[in-house]
């Protein structure tokens, strides 16, 4: 939040789109979103949607509400729904994060999130790992380690945002 805040510094009203399916990573989505916003002195509504349709009706929703930035929650459902998602938000204007750079790549705005390309290395290497004879359970749990900041700057352009330059110095890739 800190992040899409120094991209667009006026935002005081977030909305958080997540999944309401039984998803954990949900739960603490929500919290930690929850707690960031607090601490920044920012409002922020949370809206659900698990179907394409329930997207579209949430755009319809920030239409009428006009948040002044989106998040959305990481999700497998949202990953493959990123086109629709990116387009609404660039259709309604509304500057957003995602937790991937595939939702950049695809016209969002800007992402902060694992470095998948990493995580996939480092599932070669317990691959590796268990092919020599290590059993499963007796290696550690690995969290993700090295984190990306992805920026669109055509859609950075299109809403009408400068892309500060202490941003642009710490992005891992600027999209032109």
């Amino acid at each position: 939040m800190e992040l899409l805040r120094e991209l667009a510094p006026g935002v005081a009203r977030i909305a958080l789109l997540v999944t309401t399916s039984d998803e954990p990573i949900t739960a603490i989505t929500v919290r930690d979103a929850q707690e960031a916003a607090r601490a920044m002195g920012l409002h922020i509504k949370v809206h659900g949607a698990n179907t394409s349709r329930e997207i579209d009706a949430a755009f319809e929703t920030f239409m009428r509400e006009r948040p002044d930035a989106l998040f959305v929650g990481p999700s497998a459902f949202f990953n493959a729904r990123r086109v629709q998602l990116a387009h609404w938000a660039t259709y309604y204007r509304v500057p957003s994060t995602y937790s991937g750079r595939n939702y950049v790549e695809a016209g969002g705005l800007m992402s902060y999130g694992a470095d998948l390309r990493d995580a996939y290395r480092q599932m070669g290497v317990y691959t590796g790992r268990v092919l020599k004879g290590a059993k499963p359970a007796d290696l550690p749990v690995m969290q993700a380690s090295k984190f990306e900041l992805v920026i669109n700057h055509q859609t950075a352009r299109m809403l009408g945002l400068t892309v500060p330059p202490s941003l642009l110095a710490v992005a891992d890739e600027v999209i032109e």
